[in-house]
């Protein structure tokens, strides 16, 4: 086990050390965009048939490991028990920016640990899971807007009867537009927004 956690801390100093200057810049940039508290609570005022009221957290962590992002997203009523807890990794590759979906082994030991983010520091790679396929490809549209999406049908998913899932992602100063949708075999829809995506504005 030290043997991994210490290779993989090799592994992530050399990918920090390989990115130019100038992709770190970027990358800096994209993460300062990406962090922050948001909520769909407008949007779910206005359409609340199709639209919950949702709070999302984005908080840096690990930075000298490179650029990663501690998740939560929770219905707001109940903001302790968020239904997704992830990790994302942002890097760049072949010019666009590509934003990796990690899991955590023991999620439940990390929930509201945003709040202090130095908590993280004794977390291991070796306990967060990498979602292979689920990653978000991203491409700078201007200086201050992100898009992209995954691969169709390349992120697995079994919840709901889904087959696998969609995320489609853009990202101006305060606000994220973010569409997750689950598909079956068929390509039938059985999760997610229907009309488009969540719009979350940031506090």
């Amino acid at each position: 086990m030290k043997v991994f956690i210490s290779m993989a801390l090799l592994l992530a100093t050399f990918t920090v050390a390989a990115q130019s200057k100038s992709d770190r810049k970027e990358l800096d940039k994209l993460e300062a965009l990406m962090e922050g508290y948001y909520s769909s609570e407008a949007q779910s005022k206005v359409d609340s048939a199709n639209y919950f009221n949702i709070s999302l957290r984005m908080v840096p962590i690990w930075k000298d490991r490179g650029h990663f992002l501690y998740v939560e997203q929770a219905l707001a009523s109940k903001p302790d028990k968020p239904y997704r807890v992830r990790i994302y990794k942002l890097s760049k590759r072949d010019g666009k920016f590509v934003s990796e979906i990690h899991t955590l082994k023991n999620e439940k030991d990390w929930i509201g640990k945003w709040k202090t983010p130095a908590a993280f520091d004794t977390l291991p790679f070796s306990e967060i899971e990498l979602k292979p396929g689920c990653e978000v490809i991203l491409e700078k549209k201007s200086e201050t807007e992100y898009s992209g999406k995954t691969g169709i049908g390349t992120c697995p998913s079994e919840l709901r009867g889904a087959s696998y899932a969609t995320s489609i992602v853009t990202i101006t100063p305060g606000k994220i537009l973010s569409w997750d949708q689950g598909f079956d075999k068929e390509g039938k829809q059985v999760w997610g927004a229907e009309k488009g995506g969540y719009v979350f504005i940031k506090k």
